[in-house]
């Protein structure tokens, strides 16, 4: 069976032949046939772990019926939870980077439905605490959670130096695509 156009293009999209066909971004020069392929397999593989994790995202915030920024609060609160850390308000907007005021519409939301609880913080009484419900955390595990389980699975699967391999790789891919590098995106 023929791909289509559509079909065709995406298989290639990671293929530094297809992006930089006259190598204007990435000289090339020192590397064979083989080598070029090999890195692209590499690139490839990268958006297809990118994209697993975008519809696992999707998925899990559609399960739970919130948006992004919620279940990152909710990872938070959890993180909290587990070392014994007591989140305020303000702490919460710092984490996100979000407004006093937004922080105020997100906990709202959260708990009318039903997945955080607002107390009086123990020590301040003119503070609050917030905390998530054991329904919503018990939902996050048996979802998220146990999908995320699977990268400390396959990382524990590597050597030492492998993983070594690895960190150094994810650190200067994450230092080469930061904002800050980007001459484009400075004010």
């Amino acid at each position: 069976m023929t791909p289509t156009p559509q079909e065709s293009t995406s298989a290639h999209m990671y293929e530094v032949e297809s992006s930089d066909p006259r190598s204007q971004l990435v000289d090339r020069s020192e590397l064979s046939p083989e080598e070029i392929a090999h890195i692209s397999k590499l690139m490839k593989t990268l958006s297809a772990l990118r994209e697993t994790e975008q519809a696992l995202s999707d998925a899990s915030q559609k399960y739970m019926k919130l948006g992004a920024q919620d279940m990152r609060a909710l990872h938070y609160l959890i993180v909290a939870k587990n070392r014994g850390e007591l989140v305020q308000p303000g702490m919460l907007s710092s984490y996100l980077d979000i407004s006093k005021a937004s922080t105020t519409k997100l906990l709202n939301r959260l708990e009318s439905g039903g997945h955080i609880e607002r107390q009086m913080h123990p020590m301040d009484r003119r503070a609050m605490a917030i905390s998530v419900t054991p329904s919503t955390e018990a939902s996050a595990m048996n979802t998220v959670g146990k999908q995320q389980a699977s990268r400390f699975h396959a990382a524990a699967k590597l050597s030492r130096a492998e993983r070594d391999v690895v960190i150094r790789f994810l650190e200067e891919m994450r230092q080469g695509l930061s904002v800050e590098n980007a001459d484009w995106a400075r004010p």
